[in-house]
This record gives structure tokens, sequence and C-alpha cells, in this order.
């Protein structure tokens, strides 16, 4: 497939889009749910990192207080999503192995990342305040970026900026490949979710090739997401294998994760090796033997 003109997608909108809906999503109650949480902070994630796509074409100050704003909005609602995604994660894997928790059920850690909290119809004075900071971060960065000229951005230097992150990606994924330590497969998975995001931008390229990335980054990034969960379970429980020394039954629960953790590598290893082989261009990923823009 090549065209004789491609015209990308303009940063401006679809920044000022993600703080718009972030804005509906947040006054739908007085306390957000968690779905309203979840789809927020991919909001911020999103915005970011279309953010660092045009980085060097934006003013420096300007993009480094909204790239600061959006990390802070997902910050503050970080630790909202965090015990209720392990709750459940748990509570599965309770449902699985009911065996295991019953010799565990004197596990303090684990019966408190178990324990249901209860449902609040009024946001506590902590909370109160918080959703007042993300309300006035959303309201002064979207009016910020009304207000700032996009008009000037090069869209060969938005081809530059990706195929830098498309290489950092690709050297992260040959690491973590070889030695896949937790903190790696973070780190893979974070720079993974800023591309996947920024290919929206360039959608108009190829629209299925770019579709069905973004299709197949959504699986990578869902099940590096789930082996990060249960590295995060694991830490909580301040799991430390000592020969002889923990509950068999705790060892046991976390063979059980781990087991899991490795079937959630062999779905990503596949997708990966596809679009992050080393020495593969990104004009091939993307199904264009020339990028004419």
């Amino acid at each position: 497939m090549e065209l004789d003109y491609v015209k990308l997608k303009e940063i401006k909108p679809a920044l000022a889009g993600y703080i718009r809906e972030a804005q509906t999503l947040m006054n739908k109650s007085v306390i957000p749910d968690e779905k309203t949480v979840h789809d927020v902070r991919v909001l911020m994630k999103k915005s970011r990192a279309v953010l660092k796509l045009a980085a060097l074409q934006l003013d420096e100050a300007l993009q480094q207080r909204d790239a600061g704003a959006f990390r802070e909005v997902g910050t503050i609602m970080s630790s909202w999503r965090e015990t209720s995604v392990q709750r459940k994660t748990l509570k599965a894997f309770r449902k699985e192995y009911p065996d295991i928790f019953s010799r565990l059920s004197e596990n303090v850690r684990l019966t408190l990342l178990l324990e249901k909290h209860e449902s609040v119809t009024e946001p506590s004075v902590e909370m109160k305040a918080a959703l007042e900071q993300i309300g006035t971060l959303l309201h002064k960065t979207g009016y910020r970026i009304r207000f700032q000229s996009m008009k000037m951005v090069d869209p060969k230097l938005l081809i530059k900026e990706l195929e830098i992150t498309y290489s950092m990606i690709t050297d992260i994924y040959v690491s973590c490949r070889n030695n896949p330590k937790p903190a790696t497969l973070h780190k893979f998975r974070k720079k993974a979710k800023d591309f996947w995001y920024q290919l929206y931008i360039f959608r108009p390229l190829n629209p299925p090739v770019v579709k069905s990335l973004e299709k197949q980054l959504d699986s990578l990034t869902q099940n590096l997401g789930k082996f990060n969960d249960l590295t995060q379970i694991i830490k909580v429980l301040e799991y430390n294998y000592k020969e002889g020394k923990n509950p068999p039954a705790l060892d046991e629960l976390i063979i059980k994760f781990r087991e899991a953790q490795d079937r959630y590598l062999a779905k990503v290893w596949p997708i990966a090796y596809q679009i992050f082989c080393p020495g593969q261009k990104l004009v091939n990923v993307l199904g264009f033997k020339l990028l004419v823009i």
C-alpha cells in the first residue's frame, strides 16, 4: 500500500479530547467507581504519550507542566485502583484453589488484601480534597492546551520520535527477553503503552495495519499488567523464599502465582517478537515501503 499524501491526526484535538473525556467521567458521580478510575488513568497515559511525541516541537516549560499534571492525576488515582485489582485477582485464585487459601486463613496480610471495604456514598475529607485537585489539574491543563499553538507541528519529526520510541522498546524487549526481571518487564509494559497510544496519531498511514498493531499491543500490555499485578501482591505479602521457613501453603500459593505469570509471558513473547524483533524497521511494521507525509 502506497499513498502520495497522508495527513496524520492532529495532536491538539487529541489532547483536548482526552481531557474533556476525563472531565466528563469525573463528573458522572460523587465518588468515581473502579471503571472510571481505570478509564481516567488510561486517558492520562494517552495524553502523556501523545505529548511526548511532540515534546521537542512545543514550548518546553508548558509541555513539562502539562505532562506533570497528567502524571499527577494518574498518581493520585493509582492507590484507588491497586487495592481493588489485587483483591479481585486474589478472589479468582481463591475460587480456583480453595484448599490453599483455607490453609492460609490466619495469614494477616492475605486476609487484609481479601477484605472488602464497605461502600460509601460520600467521599472522605482526603478523597474530596484529591477530587478537587484532579478537577483543578484537568481544568488548568485543558485551558493551557486550548491556547497553545500546535499548528506548526512537523509530521516528519513526529515520525522520527515514533521511531525513537520504537527503537528504545526494541532494546528493552531484548533485555527482558534475555533476563525477564519484573522491573524490566514493567518498564517494557509502560513503554509499549506509550508506543501503542502514539500509534493513534499515525492511524491514517495504514488504518487496517495500525489498528491490528493496536489490538496486539493491547493484548501484550494486558498480559504484562497481569504479570505485574501478581508481582505486586507477592511484594505486599512480603514473601521471601527461605527453605523450610515459610508455611508450605504459602510456598504453594506463590508457585501458583508463578505458573500464572509463566502463562502470561507465554502470550507476550510471540507478539513482542513479531512487533519488536531486532533489526526490524518501523516502516515495515507499519506496512509501508516509503512514508510520505
